[in-house]
């Protein structure tokens, strides 16, 4: 039974950091869902990937032409670990607007508290006293998806075919649905010349040991500033691996607890500049990417697996020179 919804009542409180008096949000609580814009100072622009709704980065950012930037937040209002409460005839809805530069439990350098509060529906009964209602399991049932991206990663790739130098964006994603939050993680990726891997076949290894990006030690891959825990976006430099033939990505990938990372569970690129490996989602946490030219092995072995694994098979033509992409092939993707 869906919500009424007549009023929403919307508080911002300034806990920390003066720079948050010239912040600027608005919220909009809808039907099934939320929507918070945030313009943020240009200072923050650069740090766009630690501005959170509750645990959600930004579906989408922007830079305005005033150098300030635009974080544009909307959510199904049951994900971000946003809190419910039911009281009274009211359903009220909370959760956070922060700016974290620190990892957790360090606090927000700014924060926003965001409630949204709808009339209660007669007849109202809890989901969880509903029979056959369905509850989230950290096992099973997960559907996970991967495509090439166009140049803006606005949409998918139209072409296949890729020169020798350029970058291919590759998405990777798990649907949230009922499940408790989830972070996608990329646990190996390797380049073949079959869509079936072979022993005897010959592979380019592009992500390895549980998580590290190799090949942006060698070349200039990376990954892409997260827009939501449950996907990820790999900016692969296209290498020099079977010119003219046909290439096939296989990637497994992982379904994971976001608040938690080891050695085993992380997504670490490297970065040049520095001459460091970085974790992606929490530069504070690198260490765990040290073991990454060496071997990432957990201290203690753990009884079974932990996460949920797919496997991924994405085709793509690489060519040495430019070509016209007009009579190129479509995308193919094998689950």
């Amino acid at each position: 039974m869906s919500l009424l919804w007549q009023c929403a009542i919307v508080l911002a409180v300034v806990v920390a950091a003066a720079s948050a008096a010239n912040e600027d949000f608005n919220v909009d609580c809808e039907k099934h869902s939320i929507k918070v814009t945030w313009k943020v100072s240009p200072e923050l622009v650069e740090h766009a990937a630690r501005l959170f709704l509750g645990h959600c980065v930004p579906s989408t950012f922007s830079v305005l032409p005033t150098g300030e930037g635009m974080a544009t937040f909307h959510y199904n209002l049951n994900g971000c670990a946003i809190k419910k409460r039911v009281t009274g005839k009211k359903h009220i809805y909370s959760t956070s607007l922060t700016y974290r530069p620190n990892q957790k439990p360090k606090p927000a350098a700014i924060s926003h508290h965001i409630k949204c509060v709808y009339i209660r529906p007669e007849g109202w009964i809890p989901p969880f006293l509903i029979p056959a209602y369905g509850s989230a399991e950290g096992h099973g049932g997960l559907v996970f998806h991967m495509a090439l991206l166009n140049e803006d990663l606005t949409g998918l790739a139209k072409s296949s075919l890729f020169p020798l130098g350029s970058f291919i964006p590759i998405w990777a994603a798990v649907d949230q649905k009922d499940h408790q939050p989830l972070l996608l993680l990329l646990e190996e990726c390797v380049a073949a010349t079959t869509p079936e891997l072979q022993s005897a076949s010959p592979v380019y290894p592009i992500i390895t040991n549980k998580g590290c990006l190799a090949d942006g030690k060698t070349g200039n891959s990376r990954f892409l500033p997260r827009y939501h825990s449950s996907a990820i976006l790999l900016y692969l430099q296209s290498f020099k691996f079977a010119l003219g033939e046909e290439v096939y990505i296989h990637c497994k990938l992982v379904a994971w607890d976001p608040e938690v990372f080891d050695v085993e569970k992380k997504a670490c690129h490297y970065i040049k500049e520095t001459g460091r490996w970085e974790l992606l989602d929490d530069p504070s946490q690198s260490d765990l990417c040290k073991c990454c030219d060496s071997s990432c092995k957990p201290r203690l072995k753990r009884g079974v697996d932990s996460g949920i694994l797919r496997h991924f098979i994405s085709s793509l033509t690489k060519l040495a020179e430019p070509v016209s992409t007009q009579n190129s092939q479509e995308v193919t993707i094998w689950l």
